[in-house]
């Protein structure tokens, strides 16, 4: 029924948008005489891509586990060492020294009321071709960066494991305090889950994967469907990603060879908890053993038992060892020099590290971006150079805590901070809708693109389709919105990926790019994301491998060669306007909520006895919201309008014409490093290394963004200090891009 009303939102959007979307074709920052003939350039790059080049890649690369420190990981960047060279590029590797543990014990057990010892195995699937060298020489089921430990205690279920669930657990009186938990994957980062365990006291956490989010109740299971079965494990780190990724021992520094490393007791990134991931077969056990009282409905998987709480009488052992080495991440850089503006970076980046065999995560993504330098050496070849520098970069380490790039950007930061224009990401890759995040200013730019790269399925505009998903089942004001032929938003970017020591550490605007909503599976992060399963269940015959390769091509392509460079600040001030609108509306509605409960609580209306099986614990009088100014915020708020309005017509004003020429590096460097001025030197409460003070992962939700996050987070943590304070840093960094933009036309001295 859905896919049958974005059809016919499609049909409507034949006589609706293409109306709206010509207008793009005069391309963001071309001047009208340039903009036909990069056309006529992109239409030749995007002839170029093949999808037999993806499909002979992918074999190549997958054959066998390339998890980092691997001998297949090193083969792998050579082997994209060659393409790159073959192909123009200047490339080299870049290695980086890094820590990374690797399990040396691992030992679940049940002791009481009956002993189980957990399996902790994939099992091999004959009808895969890598499965059985996946299972047997790839990485067990683990979680990196977990500590050391031998626990006992006993066993508590806290749902997914996220502050919330720990408040239902108190108000009915259970409390996890030398405990061992286990929690649900999903709901929140995976390394979320330990940490608030830790916080909470535990003492140790086992994460087990539930059918209900990926395996049976989804949809049949591996071999016979894409879904997860009962013997997979998701592995993955839980580093304290919010707190700061990459090499915990080398903060704020690249971690090249010879640098100086803090000992890894004093690395505050590391989990101070043992935690295992485990499969749901697993998991049966440990959850029949527990008693107490029944789990409330939304905490209730697919298995076939009663979802009880504890704690126990369930006991369990838990015992971890790891090997804590410092291996070599291999970075693969291949540049292709500017002929004009060589001083001047577009960034174009994917990881090539995997878990296990990795065919989705990441390596249809890192396809992607080879075809796209393949296509662009071609271009070279028949004699065109790029005005700007072009960088490709293929990432080691991504998974265990985006080890390859917050090396390579902090080792190399004050150049970045100086010439890199835009960073553009891709990772995974799967088939259905373009997803598209990033820095606000290049909204119109990606608009653009997406109306004109075809998708593979419904023969509409990439950005025909994702708009008419966005009406099928998005909000009514989105919905109304884009109706009136309003442009599509780029979503706030979080963590997780490799763009965040570029947009969250070094301020860059960034890009994250690709297709997903109908390749939906069970095999992440376990032994089964294989080249048989990408192309059985995902993306058969790379097609929207080659649709991301064309999207994320023209965009680099038109950062390469605009006249100048196509940013749009009148989209970062509408987007900044909804954040404080939504900062002062949460403001209220928080006060008004916490002047209820106490009210509630100071009356008596909490009758605890009546539902003795609901809640023991009698609810606590809140601290009161105080009245937080807001007025510097919204001041600067309306000044960042008028400013990119102004900012935005005197480009139009300069391609129109023809004077751009006079002064584009000048031109060009006020316009991308206006995301610098959200940067804070001292970055944000609790966690320095995440500057930028738009754009964080939340504190308490791991890959999920917090927008204005020393503000937002303030108000939600009850630091209202805290909060005030953060709204005049916030006021004073979209000021300060004011000032930038009125720059442009030389009426405010930016320096």
């Amino acid at each position: 029924m859905k896919r049958t009303s974005i059809r016919v939102w499609l049909g409507v959007l034949g006589l609706v948008v293409g109306s709206v979307e010509v207008g793009a074709q005069s391309l963001v920052g071309f001047t009208d005489e340039r903009a036909a003939a990069h056309l006529d350039l992109e239409s030749r790059f995007a002839a170029t891509l093949d999808a037999d080049d993806l499909s002979e890649w992918s074999k190549a690369m997958t054959p066998r586990p390339h998890h980092l420190g691997s001998p297949q990981a090193a083969e792998n960047a050579k082997f994209m060492l060659e393409l790159f060279r073959s192909w123009g590029f200047d490339a080299e590797i870049e290695t980086f020294h890094v820590l990374f543990p690797t399990p040396h014990l691992r030992r679940l057990t049940l002791l009481e009321p009956t002993r189980y010892e957990a399996r902790l195995q994939e099992e091999v699937i004959a009808e895969d071709a890598t499965s059985a060298i996946a299972v047997e020489t790839g990485l067990p089921p683990y979680n990196a960066y977990s500590a050391d430990g031998d626990v006992t205690a006993e066993l508590v279920y806290v749902n997914r494991g996220v502050p919330a669930d720990y408040e239902e657990l108190a108000r009915r009186g259970i409390d996890v305090r030398g405990k061992i938990v286990i929690a649900r994957y999903w709901g929140s980062w995976r390394g979320i889950k330990p940490k608030v365990a830790h916080e909470k006291g535990a003492i140790g956490c086992i994460i087990f994967n539930d059918p209900g989010d990926d395996g049976y109740a989804q949809g049949l299971t591996y071999p016979d469907g894409a879904y997860k079965h009962e013997w997979g494990v998701q592995r993955g780190s839980v580093i304290d990603l919010p707190k700061r990724p990459g090499d915990p021992q080398t903060p704020m520094r690249g971690s090249i060879e010879g640098a100086e490393r803090i000992a890894r007791e004093d690395a505050d990134s590391i989990m101070q908890i043992p935690v295992l991931p485990i499969s749901w077969r697993d998991a049966v056990p440990l959850l029949e053993a527990l008693e107490g009282p029944v789990a409330p409905a939304g905490w209730r998987g697919a298995l076939p038992l009663t979802y009880r709480i504890g704690p126990g009488p369930a006991k369990v052992q838990l015992e971890l060892e790891f090997d804590w080495n410092v291996v070599a991440a291999h970075n693969v850089i291949a540049r292709l020099e500017g002929a004009e503006l060589p001083d001047e970076w577009i960034v174009r980046g994917n990881h090539h590290d995997a878990w296990v065999i990795g065919a989705r995560d990441p390596i249809s993504g890192m396809i992607a971006l080879l075809a796209e330098a393949k296509g662009v050496g071609e271009l070279a070849r028949s004699g065109w150079r790029p005005r700007r520098t072009l960088v490709y970069a293929g990432w080691d380490g991504e998974e265990q805590g985006l080890l390859g790039s917050v090396e390579w950007a902090e080792h190399h930061a004050e150049e970045l901070g100086r010439k890199a224009v835009v960073y553009i990401n891709t990772d995974g890759n799967s088939r259905g809708f373009l997803g598209a995040g990033g820095s606000h200013a290049l909204e119109k730019l990606v608009g653009g693109v997406a109306s004109t790269v075809v998708d593979p399925q419904t023969g509409a505009t990439v950005g025909d389709r994702r708009r008419a998903r966005t009406m099928v089942g998005g909000s009514k004001e989105e919905a109304s919105r884009l109706a009136g032929g309003g442009t599509l938003r780029l979503s706030a970017l979080g963590s997780g990926s490799d763009y965040s020591p570029f947009l969250q550490h070094l301020g860059i605007a960034s890009l994250n790019l690709g297709f997903g909503g109908e390749g939906s599976g069970g095999e992440y992060h376990t032994a089964f994301d294989s080249y048989d399963h990408y192309t059985q269940f995902v993306d058969p015959g790379f097609a929207y491998g080659v649709a991301l390769a064309e999207t994320a091509g023209r965009i680099t392509l038109r950062l390469v060669e605009a006249d100048v460079v196509p940013f749009d600040y009148t989209d970062t001030a509408a987007t900044v306007s909804r954040y404080v609108d939504e900062m002062v509306e949460y403001a209220d509605a928080e006060r008004k909520r916490i002047e209820h409960h106490n009210q509630m609580v100071t009356e008596g209306h909490f009758d605890l006895a009546a539902d003795p099986t609901r809640a023991f614990a009698a609810p606590a009088v809140k601290e009161a919201v105080p009245h937080l100014n807001f007025a510097p915020l919204l001041t600067a708020r309306d000044r960042l309008v008028e400013s990119a309005e102004r900012a935005n017509a005197y480009v139009e004003e300069l391609l129109a014409s023809g004077e751009e020429a006079a002064r584009p590096a000048e031109v060009d460097s006020l316009l991308y490093t206006g995301e610098r001025r959200f940067l804070a030197a001292d970055g944000l409460p609790r966690r320095p290394w995440f500057r930028n003070l738009a754009y964080a992962p939340g504190f308490y939700t791991g890959y999920s963004v917090k927008t204005l996050p020393g503000v937002r987070e303030g108000l939600e943590e009850g630091e209202f200090d805290e909060a005030q304070r953060e709204i005049s840093r916030v006021a004073a960094a979209i000021t300060s891009l004011a000032d930038q933009l009125d720059g442009l036309a030389g009426s405010v001295d930016t320096h």
